[in-house]
């Protein structure tokens, strides 16, 4: 073991022997007790530089009493002892006021502090208490800026080591807290209990004014200001009530159409300064809202807001009519069309309507016949990012939709989502004439043309009519000659997949259709 000045850890600065006074001395008052000497062995600290090496002579006797789980030794039975909970998770130590046990002593009298609200630390800043001074070190930071802890892949800093190591994380990849339900893992111990609300339906944050509940405490707050909040200033246009003049003046923007902030970049014009400040990172690539999950940027806090629930797998938008949950406000308020059967977005074009912008949008390219979105390897294009993605698997070969029944991988979640039918024997799609389900839609569209007498596929070589495509293209094959499945025993070949069937069954003798008398 080192020296003991090697041991010797000043708590946040560092410790001048000449010093009569910390550099921290002026933001704890004097009711306070200053620990500046730190064991790197245990981390119990002392205020007084003999105390601490009578200490560090304990650490260096000889360590007779080793952990039967992990090999570390300790100089004292009672120190393995307080280890060796850390294996066995026993917490002897249970609190009289609200039963939580704990591995130590030490801890359980931390703990009575809640209760007794003895806050021996004050803050010199803003007379914030604290129960132990380690919480006041770590608040104070708030009032300094500091953030003596940074990070080594990225430089980012924290004012708190526990803050780093959940940053680091997001390096490593490491998400050691998992949900016991669904097995979905996350970095921080925070986000598995706020995901594990959505399988209990614990909402335990509730609004004292309405009753109404929330999973989180910030939803909460933003809630509890709609009943604080006095509305004085309303539109004259529409009746609609601000607690700030200064939003009624930007919300009647809407109704003048005017738009005083231009952007120097390309001109465009906006109703409110904060919106030009957003519009202006699409210039300069900032994102200044970053994950700390993932690392993933964004230029709005909003943006980054909405991305954060999908780590936690929060959908606190719920639909009055279903149930069903959403991420995103936005989500359910287009949701919400299926029920009211409302297509807002027309097309100036052909006037289908759509339920959606980004639908009509999309549409609007079969008129101008725009596809922006190219394949890397051949140049290919297509109108929609999402066909794009699909067809550039093709080179790729990936697959990523595996069948957990079978192992049969699919390109896109829908054709697998098809194919689970075939497991599960599932027909989902009734005919309304006569009945009969089918697993899938395209099948049921080609049974409706036996009741209409539809026949939209003809033979280009005889005129000949058929319902669908595939019986036209096996019709082909007499004009053609074409016999693709050939017998792999006997070389024969046929026109179509069921005549090879059939055919097989002379090989091996095979009589499914057995009559009995």
């Amino acid at each position: 073991m080192g020296s003991s000045q090697n041991t010797l850890q000043m708590t946040g600065y560092n410790h001048d022997e000449n010093s009569h006074q910390s550099p921290h001395k002026s933001h704890i008052t004097k009711n306070t007790l200053r620990r500046k000497y730190s064991c790197n062995e245990c981390q119990i600290h002392f205020s007084n530089k003999s105390d601490f090496d009578k200490h560090q002579r304990t650490h260096k006797t000889e360590k007779l009493f080793p952990c039967s789980e992990c090999e570390k030794s300790f100089s004292r039975k009672f120190y393995r002892d307080c280890h060796q909970r850390t294996h066995t998770g026993e917490k002897p130590f249970s609190c009289s006021e609200c039963g939580k046990c704990f591995s130590r002593k030490s801890y359980l009298d931390y703990h009575q502090r809640t209760h007794i609200k003895e806050k021996l630390f004050s803050c010199s800043e803003c007379g914030k208490c604290f129960s132990k001074e380690s919480n006041l070190t770590i608040h104070y930071r708030t009032h300094t800026g500091e953030k003596p802890f940074s990070c080594s892949e990225c430089g980012k800093c924290f004012s708190e080591q526990s803050r780093l190591k959940i940053h680091y994380r997001t390096h490593t990849g490491e998400k050691p807290f998992s949900c016991v339900e669904c097995g979905k893992c996350f970095s921080d111990r925070s986000h598995l209990k706020i995901h594990r609300r959505i399988h209990t339906g614990e909402k335990p944050f509730s609004c004292s004014e309405c009753g109404k509940c929330f999973l989180r405490k910030y939803h909460l707050h933003s809630h509890e200001r709609t009943h604080k909040r006095e509305k004085t200033f309303s539109c004259s246009e529409c009746g609609k009530c601000f607690s700030q003049q200064s939003r009624l003046k930007i919300h009647y923007r809407t109704h003048t159409g005017e738009k005083p902030f231009s952007c120097v970049e390309c001109g465009k014009c906006f109703s409110d300064q904060s919106q030009l400040k957003i519009h202006h990172r699409t210039h300069t690539g900032e994102k200044p809202f970053s994950c700390s999950e993932c690392g993933k940027c964004f230029s709005e806090q909003s943006q980054l807001k909405i991305h954060h629930r999908t780590h936690t797998g929060e959908k606190p938008f719920s639909c009055s009519e279903c149930g069903k949950c959403f991420s995103e406000q936005s989500r359910l308020k287009i949701h919400y069309r299926i029920h009211t059967g409302e297509k807002p977005f027309s097309c100036s074009e052909c006037g289908k309507c759509f339920s959606e912008q980004s639908q009509l949008k999309i549409h609007y390219r079969t008129h101008t016949g725009e596809k922006p979105f190219s394949c890397v390897e051949c140049g290919k294009c297509f109108s929609t990012r999402t066909e794009r993605n699909y067809h550039q698997r093709t080179h790729t070969g990936v697959k990523p939709h595996s069948c957990p029944e079978c192992g049969k991988c699919f390109l896109k979640k829908s054709l697998l989502k098809k194919h689970q039918r075939t497991h599960t024997g599932e027909k989902s799609f009734p005919c309304s004439k006569c009945g009969e389900c089918f697993s899938k839609q395209y099948h049921l569209k080609i049974h409706n043309r036996t009741h209409k007498g539809e026949k939209p596929f003809s033979c280009s070589e005889c005129g000949k009519c058929f319902s669908n495509q595939s019986t036209l293209k096996i019709h082909n094959r007499t004009h053609t000659e074409e016999k693709p499945f050939s017998c792999s025993e006997c070389g024969k070949c046929f026109s179509r997949k069921s005549q090879l069937h059939f055919h097989k069954r002379t090989h091996t003798g095979e009589k499914p259709f057995s009559y009995s008398k």
